[in-house]
C-alpha cells in the first residue's frame, strides 16, 4: 500500500518533543503489552534529544499532526537506528508508515559517503515486520530471539561451586576496563560481533558498557544482580553477568559471557542462576534476554534454564563496499 498524499515526510529535528508525546505514549503501551518493558525512561531520554534538535531523523505528519517517526545515531562512520513506530490513522496503517520513514532514512544514510556501515536491531517489532525494506536495501538479516524466564518460584539461592584459582564478586564501576577486555575477547568470531561491530574492539566495547552502565542505555542498570568471576592470579575477568530493571515486574539482562579458556565449566549457568535470584529479591516476577537464534549452543543453554521465546525480532547489518 502506498502512503497517502495526505501523509508528509519532514526532517524529525524540525519538532519540538511535545509534538511527539502522542506518539511516544502510543509506543509505551506497544513496549508494556508486547515485552513488559516500561518505556517512559526512554521516551524521556528522546524527548531531551528532540527539544535540543539534536535527532538526525524524519517525522511522519498527517493532518498537521505527527503520526509516526524513525531516528538514528552517529558512531564516528557507522550510523545505528534506534527505532521506528507508527500509529494507526484513519488513511494510513501505521505499518505503510512506518516502512516509508525507513526508506527515507536509509536512503538518506546508504547515500551518505561518510557512513561506512548500518546496524539496525528493531526489538518492538516482530521479526518479518521491515525485513522486506531492509534486505532491499543491501541489509544481512540476523534472526534473534527474546527469551523470558519465569522466576517467582525460585526459593533459595543457588549453589555455587567455583572452578579453582577464580573468585565470584559484585559488580564494580572499576570493572568497566576489565569487562571492556573480555567482552571483546569473548565475542572474538562470535554471531553477535557481526551485528554489533562493538564487540570487535576494547574502545568498542567500552562504549557498549558505558551505554548500559551509566546512561540507562536498556533499562535502570542494577549492579546488585550483576556479578563478574575473577582470575586470582592475573586479576582479569573471566566472566560476567550484567542486569537491568526495565520495569518493576522485569528484569532483563544485558549481557552475560565468558571468556574462552573457562568456557563449559558451569559459569554462566550459574551467573544466570544468581542473577534470577538477585532479580527476585528486588521483586521481579521474570527475567529476558536476547540472543540470536543462530547462536545455538547459547540458545541450548538458555531452554535449559526454563527460558522460552515470547517474541523474534530483527538484526540488520549494512557495510559499504569500497572499490580500489
Amino acid at each position: 500500500m502506498a502512503l497517502g498524499a495526505s501523509v508528509e515526510i519532514l526532517d524529525l529535528r524540525h519538532f519540538a518533543a511535545t509534538l511527539l508525546r502522542p506518539v511516544l505514549d502510543a509506543e509505551g503501551e506497544v513496549w508494556k503489552q508486547r515485552l513488559h518493558w516500561d518505556y517512559r525512561t526512554s521516551a524521556r531520554l528522546l524527548m531531551q534529544y528532540l527539544d535540543n534538535h539534536m535527532l538526525p531523523g524524519y517525522a511522519a505528519l498527517e493532518a498537521e499532526q505527527v503520526t509516526g517517526y524513525v531516528f538514528c545515531v552517529y558512531e564516528e562512520t557507522k550510523a545505528v537506528i534506534g527505532d521506528v513506530f507508527a500509529m494507526p490513522t484513519p488513511d494510513q496503517s501505521a505499518h505503510t508508515v512506518e516502512q516509508t520513514l525507513l526508506r527515507h532514512l536509509l536512503e538518506l544514510l546508504l547515500n551518505s559517503p561518510q557512513v561506512e556501515r548500518v546496524e539496525s536491531q528493531l526489538l518492538l517489532h516482530p521479526s518479518g515486520t521491515h525485513a522486506a525494506v531492509f534486505a532491499s536495501s543491501g541489509f544481512e538479516m540476523y534472526r534473534r530471539l527474546f527469551l523470558v524466564q519465569q522466576i517467582a518460584e525460585i526459593a533459595r539461592a543457588p549453589q555455587v561451586d567455583l572452578p579453582a584459582g577464580v573468585d565470584l564478586r559484585a559488580w564494580t564501576d572499576e570493572d568497566l576496563a576489565p569487562a571492556a577486555r573480555l567482552i571483546a575477547e569473548a565475542y572474538r568470531g562470535h554471531p553477535d560481533s557481526l551485528i554489533n561491530d562493538q564487540y570487535r574492539s576494547v574502545a568498542g566495547s567500552m562504549r557498549f558498557l558505558n551505554n548500559i552502565v551509566r546512561y540507562s542505555g536498556c533499562g535502570a542498570f542494577s549492579p546488585q544482580v550483576s556479578h563478574v568471576i575473577v582470575e586470582r592470579t592475573s586479576r582479569e575477568l573471566v566472566a560476567l553477568i550484567l542486569g537491568s530493571r526495565v520495569s518493576p515486574q522485569s528484569g532483563h539482562i544485558t549481557q552475560v559471557c565468558v571468556h574462552p579458556e573457562f568456557r563449559r565449566r558451569g559459569l554462566a549457568r550459574m551467573l544466570l542462576a544468581l542473577t534470577a535470584q538477585r532479580f527476585l529479591r528486588q521483586g521481579a516476577t521474570e527475567i529476558s534476554l536476547t540472543v540470536t537464534e543462530s547462536n545455538t549452543e547459547a540458545v541450548d543453554l538458555y531452554l535449559a534454564e526454563r527460558y522460552t521465546c515470547r517474541h523474534t525480532f530483527d538484526a540488520a547489518v549494512w557495510q559499504r563496499h569500497r572499490t580500489a
